[in-house]
């Protein structure tokens, strides 16, 4: 089983937290399009036949583009590849996109999940964010969706905004629970240099919170959201029993994937592939019928780190029996002293064949992962 990632990189206007690869110039997005078309053709023999499980529309902002253009690509998928019986097919979108016909007419389409990017419900954070939407919207975009019976909904959030206090996290999800989505993504703000909050820090502008009121906000929402009922999966992800993302899980666990359109990644098992992450070369390369790509032979020390920095975020844990097998590397034996350090903090925990975080160890995840990778 394998999955399909589709990069969709226009968007009506910048977040200033956001380094993805996007434009807000639209005026190439039919070429573009055509561009994807081609690479699918170039591309269809990527995964040796594998059956496609999940098919995941993302960006930049997929639900700028219409539903004609999307089916187009869904269609080019489908006559190209071997798509299973109930692929899970998601559509990343803003609520500004998602009004009543849209809704519809996606559905119709066949997306069957809808991840909505609201990231806050407090107007000032949004506007703070430049985000397109407010919170009225937010919330009429999910219930707008239910109605039009899309059952598989996630909602994504951001928390640890500078000058962000626990008591307006505390509000922003109240207000997530309230809509019921059986999937929350949440993740802490990462401020990156070459976008708007980057500058501001730069300038003294902006403060990123401290890593401690980081923790207490990040204890706030595991406690918050596990009494609601809701399993962390994943440490930025949280869901009702069955409703796990199928797409993000098959990163996670090191399955196959193809990625298309500019700055897509790939992977096969043994090797990534890189697309250009510019919009004009890509449309270039594959009017050429060249594929636009670079290629990293992934090396056992790269698949062990990879499995090291994936499985350690998940619920599970890491299976050290699975390194042992397949990369011949002992983790309790090769990173014992640390390992046993973080016994005796209660940051992880051995059960069986898995090393796993605890709910302190959540805390610091990244932390811990620098020093278990080779």
């Amino acid at each position: 089983m394998a999955g399909i990632y589709i990069h969709i990189p226009y968007c009506k206007q910048a977040c200033h937290y956001c380094d993805f690869h996007f434009s807000t110039n639209l005026n190439t997005k039919s070429d573009l399009i055509d561009a994807i078309l081609k690479e699918i053709e170039l591309q269809k023999h990527y995964l040796l036949g594998e059956t496609i499980e999940t098919i995941y529309f993302g960006g930049g902002t997929p639900s700028i583009l219409s539903t004609q253009e999307l089916s187009t690509i869904l269609q080019n998928i489908y006559e190209n590849f071997s798509i299973g019986e109930n692929p899970e097919i998601t559509l990343e979108a803003n609520p500004d996109d998602l009004g009543q016909s849209k809704l519809e007419e996606l559905k119709a389409a066949g997306i069957n999940r809808l991840s909505i990017g609201i990231q806050s419900f407090d107007n000032q954070i949004l506007s703070y964010f430049n985000r397109a939407h407010n919170s009225q919207m937010a919330i009429n975009s999910v219930w707008n969706a239910k109605q039009i019976g899309f059952q598989n909904i996630s909602i994504d959030l951001i928390f640890g905004v500078p000058n962000q206090s626990l008591d307006a996290l505390e509000k922003d999800l109240k207000q997530a629970l309230k809509l019921s989505t059986p999937h929350i993504s949440i993740y802490g703000l990462t401020i990156e240099e070459n976008t708007v909050f980057g500058k501001w820090e730069k300038q003294d502008k902006l403060t990123p919170i401290n890593e401690d009121l980081a923790a207490e906000h990040l204890t706030l929402i595991m406690n918050t959201l596990a009494a609601s009922g809701y399993e962390q999966y994943e440490i930025s992800n949280f869901c009702l029993p069955g409703f796990e993302s199928r797409h993000n899980s098959s990163y996670w666990h090191r399955k196959k994937y193809l990625g298309l359109g500019p700055a897509a990644h790939s992977y096969n098992g043994t090797e990534r592939q890189f697309n250009h992450a510019n919009n004009i070369k890509y449309i270039k390369s594959l009017n050429s019928n060249e594929l636009p790509i670079s290629i990293e032979k992934l090396s056992i020390e790269d698949q062990i780190n990879e499995m090291i920095l994936t499985q350690l975020r998940l619920k599970e844990g890491l299976n050290h029996a699975s390194l042992k097998k397949n990369f011949d590397f002992e983790m309790l034996v090769e990173r014992k002293d640390h390992i046993q350090k973080f016994l005796q903090m209660n940051l992880l925990e051995i059960d069986g064949n898995f090393l796993r975080l605890t709910s302190n160890g959540k805390l610091l995840a990244d932390f811990i992962t620098e020093k278990l990778i080779i």
